[in-house]
């Protein structure tokens, strides 16, 4: 897409973050439009993760707004809901569940009705893995899973936290390549990670960098 389609789809304005009696950021102001792709740098404790979460409506910020389509998210949460998916820190994979129920659950939640599971996971590499228990499958295969459902969403806000996390090479290559498709067709990624990207240049690249406040 060019710059010329691209439209605003989420925005900060002003925002502040306290934790614990701390300044993690304050007058926090950026706008992401559809084509971007947003990587959120800065040392541990800065304040990323919280960042992300402000961004999809799940922590309240000390001051300030975050903007969907130029209207507060308090205001369409509804609307804002159906165009974010969100993925934190942790895989949120349920041990007791197999990794094509996992994924079934998160789709079926997200109002997916018509889907193939299996033929979803096969996009991360879990062909053979679908029966298994997600308690038994490693690190990266829990993370897989839950990046499944990246593979089938209408969502045009995506917003990952630490993504990569267990990932080795070529499934981060993979990801990368689908975040590019992602932006191209409209979307945004806005994304955590301590990796470098290989695939996406850095013109393509954009980066918001928080700094660790001592006081």
């Amino acid at each position: 897409m060019t710059k010329q389609d691209s439209i605003a789809l989420l925005s900060a304005s002003g925002l502040t973050c306290i934790r614990e009696e701390r300044i993690l950021f304050d007058e926090l102001s950026f706008t992401i439009n559809s084509g971007d792709i947003v990587q959120i740098e800065g040392p541990n404790g800065a304040g990323k993760t919280s960042l992300l979460r402000i961004l999809a409506g799940l922590s309240r910020p000390y001051a300030g707004e975050v903007l969907y389509l130029d209207e507060a998210i308090t205001r369409c949460r509804d609307e804002f809901n159906e165009d974010l998916l969100y993925l934190g820190h942790l895989a949120g994979v349920k041990s007791e569940l197999t990794a094509e129920e996992n994924l079934y659950f998160n789709l079926r939640v997200s109002g997916y009705d018509q889907f193939d599971a299996r033929d979803i996971l096969s996009n991360v590499n879990l062909t053979g893995f679908e029966d298994a228990l997600a308690g038994h499958l490693s690190a990266g295969q829990h993370r897989r899973t839950a990046l499944a459902r990246l593979w089938h969403t209408n969502s045009r806000i995506w917003i990952l936290d630490e993504p990569f996390t267990a990932i080795d090479k070529r499934g981060v290559a993979e990801l990368e390549q689908l975040f590019l498709q992602h932006a191209d067709n409209g979307g945004c990624v806005i994304v955590t990670t301590h990796q470098d990207m290989g695939i996406i240049s850095e013109e393509r690249l954009r980066k918001i960098r928080l700094e660790y406040r001592f006081v």
